[in-house]
């Protein structure tokens, strides 16, 4: 239930953020070509609102490992070591992660503590709030993914044994 409800939050937000881009730029593009002028703060909003689809559309692609990754090994090992593999990879990932959230919110501390302000009021802070977010959740994701996967080699191997 608490999943479900995550993965619409994600995909309601990330939409919503792509359209409102969209939008944003195409008006841009119409002010500046037909009226000489536009949005001072339209290029930095577009700038965060890109960063922000971008984390989100990772933290998305993290729901069932669909992340890019390099397969050239695991081609050519059995299933076993695959496994390992794949296990291993989840884990590292979970690691650097959770390294990358730690230390993205210690930089929105920071930027929370200079009150510096990105564009039209907004503080910095809360623009570059979905790092330590993204990451969190992407950390979790993948060390559940990790824990799965154990729990599949063991009850393979349980099962392996019993034969």
């Amino acid at each position: 239930m608490l999943l479900t409800c995550l993965r619409r939050v994600e995909t309601t937000i990330m939409v919503m953020l792509l359209l409102a881009m969209i939008l944003l730029a195409v008006y841009q593009i119409v002010l500046r070509n037909f009226y000489d002028s536009g949005l001072i703060w339209g290029e930095s909003l577009l700038r965060v609102m890109v960063l922000w689809v971008g984390l989100l559309g990772a933290m998305v692609a993290s729901r069932k490992g669909d992340h890019i990754n390099i397969n050239l090994v695991t081609r050519h090992v059995g299933p076993h070591a695959q496994s390992m593999i794949n296990t291993i990879t989840a884990l590292f990932t979970a690691t650097v992660c959770g390294l990358l959230s730690y230390h993205s919110f210690r930089f929105v501390q920071i930027e929370f503590q200079d009150g510096l302000t990105a564009f039209a009021g907004i503080p910095t802070w809360v623009c570059e709030l979905i790092m330590p977010i993204a990451f969190a959740v992407i950390s979790l994701r993948y060390l559940a993914l990790a824990v799965l996967a154990l729990k599949n080699r063991a009850s393979d191997d349980r099962r392996d044994n019993c034969q």
